[in-house]
């Protein structure tokens, strides 16, 4: 398992021949498409055109069948082609030639035909496409290059919120996914058996080790010195296999022709490493979302000592001996961290340092960088950002601007000062359920980051923290993301319902142009967590809004309902109708239940016990109405996240602690409930055991002081309900269904005639609008 660092550099020098060579990348690109195009090129593998076929065919054949592959396509990959380009065109004996720049242009191609010509699609939850025996081909001749040059996925976050427990089958799904979708570079972040090896050679005991390491679905956190311990310790056969499994997706991804950024050393170091060096200096991380102690506040070495220098070339010596490299490497030194030294002249001194660790390693080394520390925080003035950024030249650092949709950084810093940077769609914050985009604002803004005067940009991205939601928008941001020109965004959401259920029908199309206009049409600075009634904890303290009318939710729901017959059965059509069935009615639970909640506070002010009484039993048959619906959804179940963490584990008696790790985020995240519902899930399971009991015991005490005529006591119930319900869910072991439970339709349908009446019930509801906030943007 462990690789001496003798190993490490030997396999280095085999894997990376031209890195041990002073050989330096220097852009000579003056606007960001250019330089970007450099990038791209600068970070390809150099994998043979042979083998990026061969791993195209096989993502064709995976998703169509080896069959049709051989009776309808072939493919070729050809570097004499445009830069991240495809062409489409028929070949004489009938068959559809795909060519392209490597092998992800192939499946871009391929990806594009399915859903243009042949009006068929994939999405995460679906990557097999049904073509009949006879399937007819047209006869075209289509060419096309990406508007962006480089074309991004991935969060650091994601691999915790959504990839923890994976194995290779669904790694291998996804990276297929990635490839139709155009995806050029992603990372790699498993390094936890390299810093074992690591800290075990220069001193640190396993105790001292295993202290500094954060269980499975937390490691994100503890890679960014955010945390350190929290659910541990890792077993090193569990660290082994997922260094192991990491190989495999990088094969996978590398042979497609993607990119893969690794990880650098940030200077995050176990306290323990003080006593070793002594004579060091280390600055303690600052406490991060009132984590205690035991948990928080590890160390952070002077990137200006020779300490961290040293660690930073056997660490980095070692990941790229066991990765392999593309020259790009990520790290963040300060996410969600302040500095601890004000002065543009440490942020200068600082980012130099760190860039200069990887060249050591690498002189080619690009550094990626989240620019997430730059958002909303004040710290980082004008003087500080440029002292960070063009301390490396310009070039050696590539920039996510993570949240471009809602807060651009790159108009606040003069487009990161000439540093490239890729337009990135985050949109999602802990893999939260709740329909929700911005259509319109991705659809400019994309070409508003390449217009710019004096603009970097060099690519469009996604960083959801979390997938598998609203599929929709990244769809949607990953085509606009290729486009060199804007979208007709009511034709694409009109192909969208085509491409999805397989039939031209003007009731579909009908329901997904109002959620377009609506639940897709958000434009604000409010932060969207994903944290709605249903799923926080309860108290009088909520303010829910809106920017759209519920009632289009309710005409969308009722328009898919009516559509039920037309349908198709085959390629898993009627499935995927389904799912979206068990979605909208989710969705119209969750904003009546915002609506109950804005008069049972009203009630309560008023002291109306009888409103407040009637509008409590509303509120939990709502709660019993989601479970329903939930159940019969096969992507709506909590057993599917409990059972996938159970799976994964190397040893039998590591299961129970893999187990409370995947309840633990979902619910109190943090020993006391530090970030509590932050990764919030609207599940099956979920909403029975933990939701509802929630407000059912508040409801149940405010009853109770309504009667008493005394006011309600919210710190007590917050001490009754953390320490009878929220707390010991993490560590229950009660076990979940992973199959679905009812027939959907009939559930959905059932619930639209109960709950549409609501919006009539002027008895006791008496606001059954949301607040719409003054600080949300004109549309």
């Amino acid at each position: 398992m462990q690789l001496t660092l003798t190993l490490a550099l030997a396999l280095l020098a085999v894997l990376c021949p031209r890195c041990g060579q002073a050989l330096e990348w220097r852009p000579n690109a003056d606007d960001g498409p250019d330089l970007g195009r450099q990038l791209a090129a600068h970070l390809a593998p150099s994998t043979p055109a042979k083998v990026q076929e061969a791993a195209a065919r096989a993502v064709i054949c995976r998703v169509i069948g080896t069959r049709s592959y051989a009776q309808l396509f072939q493919v070729a990959v050809s570097k004499e082609m445009a830069q991240r380009s495809f062409k489409i065109s028929m070949l004489d004996n009938g068959r559809i030639l795909l060519t392209g720049w490597d092998g992800v242009c192939v499946c871009k191609a391929f990806h594009y035909y399915l859903k243009n010509v042949l009006n068929k699609d994939v999405d995460w939850f679906k990557m097999r496409i049904e073509l009949p025996s006879n399937q007819q081909l047209s006869n075209v001749t289509i060419e096309s290059t990406s508007g962006s040059p480089i074309m991004y996925h991935q969060n650091v976050c994601t691999w915790s919120y959504s990839f923890a427990w994976w194995g290779f089958e669904q790694w291998r799904r996804h990276i297929d996914w990635m490839a139709l979708m155009g995806i050029s570079l992603t990372i790699a972040p498993v390094q936890e058996a390299i810093w074992t090896e690591v800290y075990t050679e220069m001193g640190l005991t396993q105790e001292e080790t295993d202290d500094h390491l954060a269980g499975p679905a937390f490691q994100a956190w503890q890679r960014m010195g955010n945390i350190r311990g929290w659910a541990g310790p890792l077993k090193p056969k569990w660290m082994y296999f997922q260094l192991l499994l990491q190989q495999e997706i990088l094969e996978a991804q590398r042979n497609l022709g993607m990119s893969v950024a690794l990880p650098a050393f940030a200077g995050h170091v176990p306290r323990a490493l003080k006593r070793l060096h002594p004579n060091s200096t280390f600055a303690e991380v600052q406490r991060w979302n009132s984590f205690p102690d035991r948990y928080c506040c590890g160390l952070f070495v002077e990137p200006t000592q020779p300490l961290f220098q040293q660690i930073a070339k056997s660490f980095l010596s070692r990941v790229v001996a066991t990765y392999g490299s593309n020259h790009i490497f990520f790290c963040d030194p300060f996410n969600e961290l302040e500095p601890p030294v004000a002065k543009p002249e440490y942020m200068r001194s600082t980012a130099a340092a760190i860039h200069e660790s990887m060249r050591e390693v690498d002189p080619q080394a690009i550094w990626l960088l989240q620019g997430w520390m730059f958002v909303k925080n004040p710290f980082w003035t004008t003087d500080m950002a440029e002292a960070f950024l063009t301390a490396v030249p310009r070039g050696r650092i590539l920039v996510l601007d993570l949240q471009s949709e809602q807060f651009p950084q790159y108009e606040l810093t003069q487009s990161y000062f000439g540093q490239p940077f890729i337009w990135c769609m985050l949109h999602n914050f802990g893999g939260t359920l709740g329909m929700f985009g911005s259509a319109k604002l991705i659809n400019s803004g994309i070409e508003n980051a390449r217009r710019m005067p004096n603009s970097s940009w060099v690519g469009t991205g996604i960083t959801p923290e979390g997938i598998n939601q609203n599929y929709v928008m990244y769809s949607l941001t990953l085509e606009r993301g290729w486009s060199s020109s804007s979208l007709d965004l009511d034709n694409w959401f009109r192909n969208f319902a085509l491409t999805r259920y397989g039939v031209q029908d003007e009731r579909l199309e009908q329901a997904w142009l109002l959620l377009k206009n609506s639940v897709y049409s958000f434009r604000g600075l409010q932060k969207m967590r994903g944290q709605y009634v249903v799923t926080r904890r309860p108290s009088f303290n909520q303010d829910p809004f809106t920017w759209y009318n519920s009632s289009d939710i309710l005409e969308a729901w009722h328009l898919l309902l009516s559509a039920r017959a037309i349908i198709p059965l085959e390629d898993d059509r009627y499935e995927v109708y389904e799912h979206d069935l068990v979605d909208i009615s989710r969705q119209y639970l969750q904003i009546s239940a915002d609506q109950l909640y804005v008069n049972l506070k009203s009630a309560y002010r008023k002291r109306q016990v009888t409103r407040f009484e009637y509008l409590s039993s509303k509120l939990l048959q709502l709660f019993d109405d989601m479970e329903l619906i939930l159940a019969s959804g096969r992507n709506f179940l909590l057993g599917n996240w409990l059972e996938q963490a159970k799976r994964v584990s190397p040893e039998p008696d590591d299961l129970s602690n893999l187990e409370f790790n995947a309840r633990n985020q979902i619910t109190a995240w943090g020993p006391d409930g530090q970030i509590l519902d932050y990764a919030c899930k609207q599940w099956s399971g979920l909403v029975r055991d933990y939701y509802r009991p929630r407000w059912s015991l508040f409801l149940e005490y405010v009853t109770v002081a309504l009667h008493s005529q005394r006011p309600f006591n919210g710190t007590a119930f917050k001490e009754q309900v953390s320490h009878k319900i929220e707390l010991p869910f993490s560590n229950n072991s009660d076990i979940y269904t992973v199959d679905p439970v009812g027939q959907t339709w009939l559930i959905s349908q059932n619930l639209f005639e109960s709950w549409k009446a609501l919006t009539k019930d002027s008895q006791f509801l008496h606001n059954n609008r949301l607040l719409v906030p003054k600080k949300l943007g004109a549309h």
